[in-house]
């Protein structure tokens, strides 16, 4: 392709209001605009780098016998009530009316149709098992989109769906899922890890996603470098490390408008582990009393899945139930029930003395209180590793890919039944995996960029190499551009030739801003020497070589 003809608006100002670098980098590049909030399009230096992940994503899932089909985007109400989702899934569901007035959506994801579909086609044992999947859009009403193409309202999605005869055939097509996305990642030039998942509004019991290192990630995971254990915050379990022992008797300490545990803890001197923090929460089935270290947070998501739905009590509501002011709860005396951590089990604390401005020293689990005992704190760095005891570390990722064994979570409200060998009907197994494409992109560029620009792996690069002839006035330079890249494109190489009459300065940062692996460099006087300069844009380092030799160094470097 031409420069002069391709459309690639260029900025040279970095836009106002873009925290992500690659938010930045690709409306400066010219590879998006936006359109409204989370809403981008795609231009043709961002289209042509979507093109060639999607190229990965189907070589690879055709790899593992899957099969590319296409779902609608508009789905009929009645296929999601069935599942219950369209109740439970909230204002991120695009919905609508047609002129019949009848409910549609906007699908989010495809679970239900295509289990939808699989209850209409499978009906022997002799059907499975089968793999399908689709790159489509998707639509999801976000509260607040932002870092450009990492959180938006529509983007595209590869999803697959798995359906077998037993648990057997799932953990076999889950392996090759994972295993599949190993290589698209890695065939991306991505840094990445395999984590342990919540399976959320997806469902099923067991669910891992794969994240990319980036400062502009949403998420975090934590991670053991030594046993290779890895798991997003939501789910990571840790072990807290120990306190020293403290031989602390049973006493009152009088502690004057100091509520929270940092101000006891200053005025105490005492560091935040040795203390107990008391939160009450209220649920349908009545208030819970929730107990984490000091040191620690509670972990709501974890906490839902003891006591189920729930909020934080009102002042008004601690001193009705609880009898004492926010701020000076103990775990002692009260009729409510109480989930405590399990790092509490041991040791000896400090808490809220149930009366106001007093807090109690010396307080022991079993014998001051009881509890039901849960991991209910949110993983931090410097926590020890469940497995091997190890320090964790916490990373900010971007979730680039996610895979769910379903289940017959999907099968069962939606009758997608098969005949096994004795003629019996049983509910199909299911399995559901995502992945990203524009995310891979926005990672990619995260992971690899510098002051000058993106700097893209060579997979999923939109060229795989530039052409920079430096003085477009001269014939022989010309000339030689035009051979050059009638050569390179012969071969299979995909090549960028800026032919605009503008300066050098101008097209060096162009080029960099843009990013592809390899640039082609033919200034006058080199051109008349029979040479060309190669410059690789990941390192800056430049070699001269013969006019005769680039499209064979090219070749060789792809």
């Amino acid at each position: 392709m031409r420069f002069s003809t391709m459309l690639i608006p260029t900025l040279r100002e970095t836009p106002s209001e873009t925290e992500a670098v690659s938010h930045r980098l690709m409306l400066r590049a010219g590879f998006v605009r936006q359109l409204a909030a989370g809403l981008y399009i795609f231009l043709p230096l961002g289209w042509r780098v979507m093109t060639r992940i999607n190229a990965i994503l189907r070589e690879e899932m055709n790899a593992i016998g899957a099969q590319e089909v296409s779902m609608p985007v508009l789905h009929p109400a009645e296929v999601w009530q069935q599942t219950g989702r369209w109740d439970t899934i909230g204002e991120e569901m695009f919905r609508l009316k047609d002129r019949t007035e009848r409910d549609m959506c906007l699908g989010m994801t495809h679970e239900e149709i295509m289990t939808w579909l699989a209850a209409k086609e499978l009906r022997s044992y002799r059907d499975l098992p089968q793999v399908w999947y689709q790159i489509q859009t998707k639509l999801r009403d976000e509260a607040r989109p932002k870092s450009g193409i990492l959180r938006t309202r529509e983007f595209l999605m590869k999803d697959s769906y798995s359906f077998d005869a037993s648990e057997e055939g799932l953990r076999k097509n889950y392996e090759r899922h994972a295993e599949a996305y190993h290589r698209i990642f890695a065939r991306c030039g991505l840094t990445f890890s395999m984590v342990e998942s919540d399976p959320g509004m997806m469902g099923g019991a067991v669910s891992h996603e794969f994240m990319a290192p980036s400062p502009a990630g949403e998420d975090e995971v934590a991670l053991c470098d030594s046993c290779g254990y890895a798991a997003n915050v939501e789910l990571a379990a840790s072990l807290a490390e120990k306190n020293e022992l403290r031989e602390w008797p049973l006493e009152e300490v009088h502690t004057p408008e100091k509520r929270t545990v940092q101000e006891v803890s200053n005025f105490l001197k005492l560091h935040p582990s040795y203390f107990l923090k008391s939160i009450l929460v209220m649920t349908d089935k009545g208030p819970v009393l929730a107990l984490v270290r000091g040191d620690q947070e509670l972990h709501e998501k974890k906490l839902m899945k003891i006591v189920g739905a729930h909020r934080p009590a009102q002042k008004t509501e601690v001193k009705d139930i609880l009898g004492v002011e926010a701020g000076f709860i103990g775990p002692m005396g009260h009729k409510v029930r109480i989930i405590a951590d399990d790092s509490l089990k041991e040791g000896v604390y400090v808490s809220g003395a149930n009366k106001p401005h007093y807090h109690l020293r010396g307080i022991r689990a079993g014998r001051d209180f009881s509890a039901e005992w849960h991991d209910i704190h949110t993983a931090k760095a410097a926590d020890l590793c469940v497995k091997c005891g190890s320090a964790l570390r916490v990373e900010r990722v971007i979730e680039i890919g996610n895979i769910f064994q379903l289940g017959i979570k999907y099968s069962n409200p939606l009758r997608a039944y098969f005949l096994d060998e004795n003629g019996q009907e049983k509910p199909i197994i299911m399995g559901s995996y995502g992945i990203g494409p524009a995310r891979i992109a926005a990672a990619a560029i995260e992971q690899n960029n510098d002051k000058d620009g993106i700097i893209w792996p060579k997979s999923i690069a939109p060229f795989d190499v530039e052409i920079l002839p430096l003085n477009m006035n001269d014939p022989a330079t010309v000339e030689l551009a035009s051979a050059l890249y009638a050569r390179m494109s012969a071969t299979g190489l995909e090549v960028l030739l800026d032919d605009r009459e503008e300066r050098a300065g101008v097209k060096f940062k162009d080029a960099d801003l843009i990013g592809i692996p390899a640039q082609v460099i033919l200034g006058e006087k080199n051109v008349k020497e029979g040479i060309a300069e190669i410059k690789d844009r990941r390192t800056k380092e430049t070699v001269k070589v013969k006019v005769d030799e680039v499209v064979e160094r090219i070749s060789a470097s792809h």
